[in-house]
């Protein structure tokens, strides 16, 4: 079964966007675990403009779903987010400071010394680790030889390609998906996955454990409702 986690990172940016708490982040939080999301994602920055790093603690106390903490690690704040709140699953991304989103993977390889040691402390706090990677099969490899216990596969590129020709899109993804599973590292994704284009990805990769989905899930909500979206995304994970 491959799980549905849903960020709730555009949330907290709609709240910000008035100042006071309208929407309430975590009682979308509970309406989506509610609603059948099987975790909750944030991914905190450094400015706060959205997911908030009180809002890490406050969830913490309230989420009974998979909760999934995503940032750079790079930043010692981060860091002590993370080992303060031990959510279950830790996903390093190397993002910029200013970026608007993600848009890379790791180099495992050229950050090895880096990420092996992070990797291991907190997995000393018993906090699973997923690492952010472009579908590289290299990559996948540098990030087992780091400690991970899983890779996210970072799918903008396979979205960007899906409808000019969307089996040469996510062929890179399956090379990566069949590395990750040879090696015994748990597989993960996220990245524009939309009602789009998840089904096609989940059909291609039925060894998928966690699908992280957050801009087009709270997009297609505006539309059809919380509820209903969040039912249709794990439809279509459910092959």
């Amino acid at each position: 079964m491959t799980r549905l986690s849903v960020n709730i990172n555009k949330i907290a940016t709609l709240r910000n966007s008035r100042g006071g708490d309208n929407p309430n982040v975590l009682k979308v939080a509970l309406d989506c675990e509610r609603f059948g999301a099987q975790g909750i994602t944030v991914h905190p920055r450094p400015d706060e403009r959205h997911i908030r790093y009180q809002d890490v603690f406050d969830l913490k106390q309230v989420v009974t779903t998979e909760f999934n903490i995503e940032g750079n690690p790079s930043e010692k704040k981060f860091v002590e987010l993370v080992l303060a709140n031990k959510p279950d699953q830790v996903t390093l991304v190397p993002d910029a400071l200013h970026a608007i989103t993600s848009n890379a993977g790791w180099d495992t390889i050229g950050n090895a010394s880096e990420l092996t040691e992070l990797v291991s402390i907190f997995k000393s706090a018993g906090i699973r680790v997923s690492v952010f990677v472009d579908a590289d099969e290299r990559m996948v490899e540098g990030a087992k030889a780091c400690g991970a216990d899983r890779v996210e596969l970072y799918t903008e590129p396979y979205a960007a390609g899906y409808f000019e020709n969307r089996q040469k899109a996510v062929l890179p993804f399956i090379y990566a998906a069949e590395k990750a599973k040879e090696i015994g590292l748990g597989l993960n994704a996220g990245h524009d996955l939309s009602l789009d284009n998840l089904r096609f990805l989940k059909q291609s990769i039925p060894w998928l454990d966690e699908v992280s989905i957050g801009h087009a899930l709270i997009a297609d909500a505006l539309y059809i409702g919380l509820e209903n979206t969040i039912q249709m995304y794990r439809r279509e994970l459910e092959l």
